[in-house]
């Protein structure tokens, strides 16, 4: 992909961040405009849900799994160390993973929420994959930045930033290249721990509304309307950043 083509994908990101921007404000709207009376039990934790009868369990697992293992591959992959990038094969944290919720099949919630589970399951695994390799105290100068503290491995700027700029195959602008990630890597840094979570959470790891709100034990209307802030600013970050929107 030529370096025009790489400034083309960005100004379309900016677009589609108002873009976003708007419609989940419009969401939000809608949510507060009929739900006049506040709900007591708002901001607990949800009563669990009824689990998969045992028989039917492993059936029902490997049908989910099917269904979310690209979703499990997308979050290992932008949470795995850095330091670990080609060493490690996300496909293959996710299947000793799916090994681990075979064995904890019983615990499976029914489909509507069962992802949550099995992301939860994910991030474990992948969290003992990180303290086999740096122990049980990891370098946070090697993670590059750190995100929202939760269960699960931090997302790191390298990955957010080579998500967001994609990648230059030409051995001629990987100079070029680098140097934009890292601008946009020291300006990422410069962000909120949340807003960038939910980032992670909203537009790379593409979860929905409900999906977060359940990872970062908020309520709704409260991810959506922290995804509209970090939203407004990623798009003055990215527009801010000096050529990123000017073609060479």
């Amino acid at each position: 992909m030529s370096l025009v083509g790489i400034m083309e994908q960005v100004v379309c990101l900016v677009v589609f961040l108002e873009a976003r921007c708007t419609i989940e404000r419009m969401m939000v709207s809608d949510s507060s405009s009929s739900h006049d009376v506040v709900r007591p039990d708002v901001g607990k934790p949800p009563n669990p849900p009824a689990p998969l009868p045992a028989k039917e369990g492993g059936e029902r697992l490997s049908e989910l799994f099917a269904r979310h293992k690209d979703r499990l591959r997308r979050m290992v992959r932008l949470r795995l160390d850095r330091r670990l990038q080609g060493r490690i094969d996300p496909g293959e944290v996710v299947q000793e993973a799916y090994a681990e919720m075979g064995r904890r099949v019983a615990e499976c919630p029914s489909s509507d929420v069962a992802f949550g589970w099995m992301r939860k399951l994910t991030g474990e695994r992948l969290q003992v994959i990180h303290q086999e390799y740096f122990g049980a105290t990891l370098d946070v100068a090697g993670q590059d930045v750190s995100l929202y503290r939760g269960a699960l491995p931090e997302a790191n700027s390298v990955s957010l930033a080579a998500q967001l700029l994609g990648r230059l195959t030409p051995a001629a602008q990987e100079a070029e290249r680098a140097e934009k990630q890292l601008r946009l890597q020291e300006a990422l840094n410069g962000m909120n721990p949340l807003d960038r979570e939910i980032l992670a959470l909203r537009h790379f790891e593409e979860l929905s509304n409900p999906e977060a709100a359940e990872a970062l034990r908020m309520s709704p209307a409260e991810t959506s309307k922290l995804f509209i802030g970090a939203l407004r600013r990623l798009k003055d970050i990215v527009s801010s950043i000096p050529g990123f929107l000017k073609s060479p």
